[in-house]
Order: C-alpha cells, then structure tokens, then sequence
C-alpha cells in the first residue's frame, strides 16, 4: 500500500456522554500529528470534531476542513485550521472529503456519521475507490453496527465479502495496523454490487 499522507476522519458533532469518546478523539489526533499524516474532516469545531481538530493542531499537525456554507452560517466551522474549503452543500463536502483522504476512521457519532461510513463502504463495494476504512469501536459503540451489517448478510442482501471493506479496532493503538492491513477490494461480479 502506498504511504497514507492524509487520514478522514467521520465523528460526531457531539460529544456523546461517554468521556471516553472525547479522550479517543484526541489521542487519534495526537497519533495522527505525530506520524506527519494530514487530518481531513468535516470541518466543525463542535463536539468529537473539534476535539480530534484540536488535537491534531496542538501536537504541530496539519487538518483541512471541509464545510458546508450553511454550516459555516450557524457559526459550527473552525476558524484555526490549516485549512478551510467552504463548499455549497453536504454531497460537495463529502465528495471532496473523500478526494483529500488516503484512508478512513470512523468514530462514534449520529445519523451523519453512519451516512459517511455507509457512502464509504458502498462506494468501496462499487469499486470506486480502494482506500481502506477503520472502524474505531470505542466501548462497544459501533456493536450494533456490525450486528445490522451481519444481518444484512444472513437475510441474503449482501455478500459475506462486505465485511472486506473496513476493519474494526478497539482503540487508537490498532488503528494504524489496521490501516497497513488492509486488504485490496476483491473483483465483485454484477450481481453483488446489487
């Protein structure tokens, strides 16, 4: 695999109520800053999203954002960071998130974390991208997750094989290896990007 120069991160615009999801949030920051990798992200200074932000920043990393306008309005952007793309809406943001990135990492977070994890596996799955995603399952989080995504498999929806297309780690230490590890996409026929 090609050296990983920048890492997306998807978390939530809250905190959560578990303390340790905004000690995760900064850890990965700092880890991410200390190997020299660019954080890219959605570009909030709210909840784990400014937390992994300011983490990245303190420990001398680099963070591009990216925000929709109408977010940039409510006044939720960062204005501290390295860089700030400002663009007209959320598909824009994600596309653009996607095409800054060389990997990844999927925090605890809502509805709009779930829809970037998603986007991401389903693009892997359709072969428009082979850029490895991690799943950071802190304190069980991101159990139910897997539990729908087996489901999915049993009631016949998708192939086994889905499960090739992130990994699952419990903390920020098997991030990276996780990352290195990841396996290339297989070559799905037709019927199972259906």
């Amino acid at each position: 695999m090609a050296p990983i120069t920048s890492i997306c991160v998807y978390c939530g615009s809250r905190f959560g109520r578990d303390p340790a999801y905004s000690d995760t949030a900064r850890r990965l920051g700092h880890e991410i800053a200390r190997r020299g990798i660019k954080l890219v992200y959605g570009g909030g200074h709210v909840g784990l999203m400014g937390v992994v932000a300011d983490a990245v920043l303190e420990a001398g990393g680099q963070v591009a954002g990216v925000i929709p306008k109408h977010l940039q309005d409510w006044e939720v952007g960062h204005n501290g960071l390295t860089e700030l793309h400002v663009v007209d809406s959320m598909h824009a943001r994600k596309q653009l998130m996607f095409e800054l990135a060389d990997a990844f990492i999927a925090l605890p977070g809502g509805i709009g974390t779930l829809d970037e994890t998603f986007e991401i596996m389903t693009w892997r799955q359709l072969r428009l991208h082979d850029k490895p995603l991690v799943i950071l399952d802190q304190g069980g989080f991101w159990q139910p997750f897997q539990a729908l995504l087996d489901a999915v498999v049993a009631g016949g929806f998708a192939d086994a094989k889905i499960a090739d297309y992130y990994s699952m780690v419990a903390d920020v230490d098997g991030v990276f290896a996780a990352i290195e590890a990841a396996p290339a996409p297989s070559v799905p026929d037709h019927s199972e990007m259906l």
